[in-house]
């Protein structure tokens, strides 16, 4: 009897340690790089909760924000590369190496996505007491204005601050980028007059739109967008092809093992495919992609690194 046990007790110190092993074993990190009720922390958080039950471990959210995401990018970088730290990338990824040269990581090769998540038009929106009514209006307003036009962006290299440099070089207006470390913040100085005009996401805009704190002029996408009815795209308005559709994407880091890659791959488009995920996007402005595969996340960040190439051209960046 006593020999049987000896015999027994290796295999099952073995069973143990493969049930101790398998991924995931502790909570997952879910580094966000923007500030709270943005966008971006919203649908991380929205994914944060999907992805819990199916990998039995809380998938917790932090927020790291600033300059363009690198902050929390880089902090991503320093986390151990065994599938236990996550990160949450929208538009600013595409453009933080080329805005932040020093910054060390390439937006391709040193992430590894995960899952297309959502994605969701900006809406140009401007102050009521601006006298503009449509966005030819806006436009000719900028141009008398100039430099003392004020508009509100999260960060250098932040998604709306691409959007506004874009809507300079496109439409051939002028204003003052004024930065912030979140998006809320910027919003919350549009209300108060102290900005005349922003692009920004419709979950922040669309209530303050409701309540005629905000008047919205167009969105961002080529065409209209059911997810703001009403309003017509910028190129429609007037503003030959330009084009800004905020997507969110899901990394691990290079070094993580295939198997703990496969577990994350597989709970993040669970979690996405679940119907009420939709629901819950859409109750903020947001809608998940038709294809949401790691292989159509590379894709996207592909085309967006491409096209926004020229728009960080056309911005005369000093050298830091």
């Amino acid at each position: 009897m006593l020999r049987r046990s000896l015999l027994a007790t290796p295999f099952l110190a073995a069973g143990a340690a493969m049930a101790q092993e398998r991924f995931p074993n502790r909570p997952v990190r879910l580094i966000i790089p923007v500030g709270v009720a943005g966008v971006t922390d919203i649908v991380g958080r929205l994914l944060a909760e999907g992805m819990s039950p199916i990998l039995g471990r809380p998938v917790v959210a932090e927020n790291i924000a600033g300059a363009g995401s690198t902050v929390g990018a880089a902090a991503f970088q320093r986390a151990p590369a065994d599938g236990h730290t996550l990160f949450i990338g929208t538009n600013n990824h595409s453009v933080m190496k080329a805005i932040y040269p020093q910054f060390p990581h390439d937006p391709l090769t040193d992430f590894i996505p995960l899952a297309l998540v959502a994605r969701q038009p900006f809406v140009l929106a401007v102050h009521p007491d601006l006298p503009v009514h449509d966005v030819p209006q806006l436009l000719a307003w900028l141009r008398t204005r100039g430099e003392a036009a004020n508009y509100g962006a999260a960060n250098p290299g932040g998604s709306n601050h691409m959007a506004g440099e874009q809507l300079k070089q496109r439409a051939g207006v002028n204003f003052t980028v004024v930065p912030y470390r979140a998006a809320a913040a910027s919003v919350q100085d549009l209300v108060a007059g102290r900005l005349q005009l922003t692009i920004d996401s419709p979950t922040m805009l669309l209530p303050l739109m409701r309540d005629g704190k905000v008047r919205g002029l167009a969105v961002s996408t080529a065409t209209a967008s059911a997810l703001v009815p009403g309003l017509p795209s910028l190129a429609e308005a007037g503003v030959a092809g330009y084009e800004m559709a905020i997507f969110q994407v899901l990394f691990a880091r290079p070094g993580t093992p295939p198997e703990a890659l496969a577990v994350l791959r597989d709970a993040a488009q669970r979690a996405i495919a679940e119907p009420g995920f939709a629901q819950r996007l859409a109750n903020v402005g947001c809608e998940p992609w038709p294809d949401s595969s790691p292989a159509a996340a590379m894709a996207v960040l592909e085309a967006d690194i491409a096209g926004m190439a020229p728009v960080v051209a056309g911005m005369n960046l000093k050298p830091n």
